[in-house]
């Protein structure tokens, strides 16, 4: 997994995160249509479709290919969207957006320090991540000085179902949302650990909600295995997932379980504790 891995800005929720809904009292005159079809233009390119060419995205979003090409050749010359002619893709300027919300969050101010003193005494790389529909974003990062590192960076986005972070996340949505996103959702498989099956997964979920932890081991990629915990805000709510990563060569199931868990646990404890202050 690389930086190449889609780049989408966030929209978060004051529920767990993820689902976004609109303001109650926001009505037809209040909504601003060609901003909210600028935005399914975006949201089309995907870590499966980072290219695409004019008739695929008005394929996608089913809009005219006249209207696609008016805002994609906005976003061109604004800096968020390139093209070599035939093929658009996203930029990597398309984090600002997502940055701009960060930086306000006082979150990861707090977040910040306390991953690095995480990844320092595990010498792991750590990262904090956000649910976005059926994807994951990862919008913090903590390196430590090992020499092999996993390749994830703030703002890719990986599919939830496979990685410690979504099952955390999705953990945390109301029951009418997670079997929303059950019944949507296509369980990709990635390795020959991936789990497919709906009725696992959703057995794996509750089970999350219950101990308050997930660790997959190499679903998304052979060779990866993961721990996440949740992140709370100062009033209780699940917020992120805080995620230890590292190749499974260097930790044994058993150790995630016991010496990374508790090293977990104790930070996300710490960053909620800050957040009461």
């Amino acid at each position: 997994m690389s930086a190449s891995d889609v780049n989408d800005d966030l929209l978060a929720r004051d529920e767990p995160a993820g689902f976004a809904d609109a303001p109650a009292d926001l009505n037809d005159r209040d909504h601003v249509n060609s901003l909210a079809r600028g935005l399914e233009v975006i949201k089309v390119f995907s870590r499966r479709t980072p290219k695409m060419t004019l008739s695929e995205v008005a394929q996608a979003t089913g809009m005219t290919r006249a209207t696609v090409r008016r805002f994609l050749l906005t976003l061109v010359r604004e800096g968020y969207v390139e093209t070599n002619g035939k093929h658009f893709n996203l930029r990597p300027k398309i984090l600002e957006l997502g940055f701009s919300a960060l930086s306000s969050m006082d979150i990861w101010d707090v977040a910040q320090p306390i991953m690095n003193a995480l990844s320092e005494r595990l010498q792991e790389s750590c990262f904090a991540a956000v649910l976005d529909h059926d994807s994951v974003i990862y919008v913090a990062r903590a390196t430590s000085n090992q020499r092999v590192s996993v390749g994830i960076n703030i703002g890719s986005r990986v599919p939830a179902h496979c990685v410690s972070t979504g099952r955390v996340l999705l953990s945390a949505l109301p029951p009418d949302l997670l079997h929303q996103y059950l019944d949507e959702m296509t369980l990709t498989k990635f390795t020959p650990n991936t789990i497919t099956s709906k009725v696992q997964l959703r057995s794996l979920i509750d089970e999350v909600r219950l101990q308050g932890w997930s660790i997959v081991d190499q679903e998304l990629e052979v060779g990866l295995r993961s721990l996440s915990v949740p992140i709370r805000d100062g009033q209780g709510k699940i917020v992120a997932a805080l995620n230890v990563c590292c190749p499974s060569m260097r930790i044994t199931p058993e150790d995630m379980r016991t010496r990374v868990l508790a090293e977990a646990l104790e930070a996300s404890n710490n960053i909620t504790r800050a957040l009461q202050i």
